[in-house]
């Protein structure tokens, strides 16, 4: 095998109890005496040698026999030392230098979240190569967009559905010399086919390629068009996980004698997902991966996995609580789960309080209540997370403070976080020791937020992409200004201590005829925290008044027909049931209580059918498509203001 210690390593954690972390207090600069600029200096030195695909072989010299990985084998898992994967990735690195591709080349990957990903990624980057997502559930068209765009010159699809939806648009991808089939025995082939090169074949591609050169070309949700290829470099990766390792030292490293360990359930396809699984081989965290995201089989995953810290999204979080709440319900418990929640609100506002403004924190009584629902309502929402999990970083859409309190005071600490694609993923993060629950939390370190004079969110740091990739010249066009800062299009403000908070997107605020403008983001996101509720989306513009479409969330509106006794509903009839109207209009008006009476929802359609990426309504990470949503459901809009 291969491979000396990159210079860019950094040390690695071998289990064990490790010190705090050192908070680092931002930087602020006050316009007009509000905060309009906050920066973190970094905790962690600068990458100036090497690369991603170092990674695994100096993990391997300096920690042969750590378990890095984890792989499902029936039901249970199998760990992967250090050693071992880099032999994988060295044999597979081979096969790809084989198959013909050059250094530069850009290789897709359109699977779920595999073992078999996160090995491609390291074998592409060792050979030199730039590795292309797609998400899995990607139309032909899609794909196609991507991969002519790219210039994708081969592509490892998961299954046979794939295959054959990207084999339809062999004819239109004239740069695509190779499509492997993952589920059958495509990496043994790739393996095959490299192993008389010499070990040396890799370790020369390896060295020619820095920290300045590209590593992955990440196309963006493409909620306003066509989505746009990102260049991320090898060093964005470092300057991403190398500070966000230090920052969030009890995530990744552990503070008791459990190894840190974490089951990777979001698509690969997604900025976030890679970086976290790209921190974990940097640090020797166990990594596994979950390709199923049904109830049924991530909490199987979960609970045979066990691991110490998830990363997820708001949607996760809320199912995770609705289907205890419900459960509770259904046993006749729901009063005591109620009661509990609030106990456990309570606690972490308190200790919130003692962070911040000093006071006194949990009262005797209030921790003895906590004691007693740990034991009835809280340790039952741990056991949902695997039962040993404690850490959550939580990002892609606002958490809200309502939930955010509840798992930080049922023993479940939530780092909250905010970035993009343009910005390696996190942007902003919760710090560990000064947790402030409804923000996205401070600059990570090494980088800065700026509020423009309008309220755009504007970032920099080394974190931040080398530009949007121009197919003609197949190079990274950059897209920073000219003090260096990327133009989020997202809407935020700073506090008097530098946390963000994101209030929305520029090109969706709603202005009505009164001229009445506002965001629709926040109302959305607490509306779809109703266990009734799959999807919100929030309408006005030009309009007297906001209105809002809701679609029914499938395990909710079950639980709810079990509990009226009406199973005999059909999707049509349900959204037409006076008896859950009430039920969606209390919800809308607890909403209301968070805004101004302009701002208000004043009336409400309840579709019957989910909006769903199959029929354009959703990005493949989950986004709204406002404006063919729109176009969809004119009539019933219209409806909504014809009396």
């Amino acid at each position: 095998m291969s491979g000396q210690p990159s210079a860019s390593a950094a040390p690695a954690s071998e289990g064990g109890p490790t010190p705090e972390p050192r908070l680092v207090e931002p930087t602020k600069r006050t316009v007009g005496g509000a905060v309009r600029e906050v920066s973190v200096p970094p905790v962690a030195p600068r990458v100036t040698s090497g690369q991603l695909g170092d990674i695994p072989f100096t993990n391997a010299v300096e920690a042969p026999d750590a378990p890095v990985l984890s792989r499902k084998e029936g039901d249970g898992w199998r760990d992967v030392t250090a050693r071992v994967f880099a032999e994988e990735v060295l044999l597979t690195a081979k096969g790809l230098i084989a198959s013909g591709l050059e250094p530069g080349d850009r290789v897709a990957i359109m699977s779920r979240t595999v073992y078999d990903w996160t090995l491609l990624d390291f074998a592409a980057w060792a050979a030199g190569l730039v590795t292309v997502p797609i998400y899995p559930t990607s139309s032909a068209r899609q794909a196609r967009h991507i991969l002519q765009d790219s210039g994708a010159r081969a592509c490892f699809v998961e299954n046979v559905e794939h295959a054959r939806l990207l084999s339809a648009e062999r004819g239109n991808l004239p740069a695509l010399h190779s499509l492997w089939q993952l589920d059958t025995g495509a990496m043994n082939q790739v393996r095959d086919g490299g192993r008389h090169l010499p070990d040396s074949a890799i370790s020369g591609r390896r060295e020619r390629v820095g920290p300045h050169h590209a590593a992955t070309l990440i196309y963006t949700s493409g909620t306003t068009g066509s989505p746009k290829g990102c260049v991320l470099t090898h060093g964005n990766f470092f300057a991403e996980v190398d500070n966000a390792i230090e920052l969030l030292h009890p995530v990744f490293k552990s503070r008791t004698t459990e190894p840190a360990s974490t089951l990777l359930f979001l698509p690969l396809s997604h900025v976030f997902g890679r970086m976290v699984a790209v921190a974990c081989l940097r640090e020797r965290v166990r990594l596994g991966h979950a390709p199923s995201i049904k109830t049924d089989d991530l909490l199987a995953d979960l609970a045979g996995f066990q691991p110490t810290f998830l990363l997820g999204i708001p949607y996760v979080l809320e199912k995770v609580y609705n289907t205890a709440r419900a459960t509770a319900e259904k046993m006749g418990r729901a009063a005591a789960f109620d009661r509990g929640a609030d106990i456990a609100r309570r606690h972490a506002a308190a200790v919130e309080d003692r962070v911040h403004r000093g006071g006194p924190g949990p009262g005797l009584g209030l921790r003895a209540a906590r004691t007693l629902y740990d034991v009835l309502v809280f340790r039952r929402i741990r056991d949902a997370l695997g039962g040993r999990c404690r850490y959550v970083v939580c990002g892609g859409s606002p958490l809200g403070r309502r939930l955010g309190e509840f798992y930080n005071g049922a023993g479940v600490e939530i780092f909250e976080g905010y970035g993009l694609t343009e910005t390696s993923a996190a942007a902003t993060v919760t710090p560990p020791l000064k947790p402030r629950l409804g923000t996205v939390g401070w600059p990570l370190p090494g980088s800065a937020v700026r509020i423009a004079d309008d309220g755009e969110v504007l970032l920099r740091g080394d974190n931040v992409f080398a530009g949007y990739w121009d197919a003609e010249s197949q190079t990274a066009v950059p897209w920073l200004n000219a003090e260096g800062w990327f133009a989020t299009g997202d809407l935020g403000a700073l506090d008097e201590d530098g946390y963000l908070t994101i209030t929305g997107r520029k090109k969706d605020v709603i202005i009505t005829s009164g001229g009445k403008n506002l965001v629709p983001g926040p109302l959305e996101d607490w509306m779809r925290a109703h266990p009734l509720v799959s999807q919100c989306l929030v309408v006005g513009d030009d309009r007297p008044y906001v209105a809002a479409l809701i679609t029914l969330d499938p395990d909710g509106v079950a639980h709810w027909q079990r509990m009226h006794g009406k199973q005999h509903m059909t999707a049509k009839q349900l959204a037409e049931d006076e008896d859950l109207r009430r039920n969606l209009q209390q919800a809308v008006n607890e909403v209301n209580t968070q805004v101004s009476r302009a701002e208000s929802i004043r009336r409400f359609t309840v579709l019957h059918r989910d909006f769903s990426e199959e029929k354009g309504h959703l990005t493949p990470s989950l986004k709204l498509k406002r404006a063919e949503i729109v176009l969809d459901y004119a009539d019933r809009i219209d409806e909504l203001y014809a009396r």
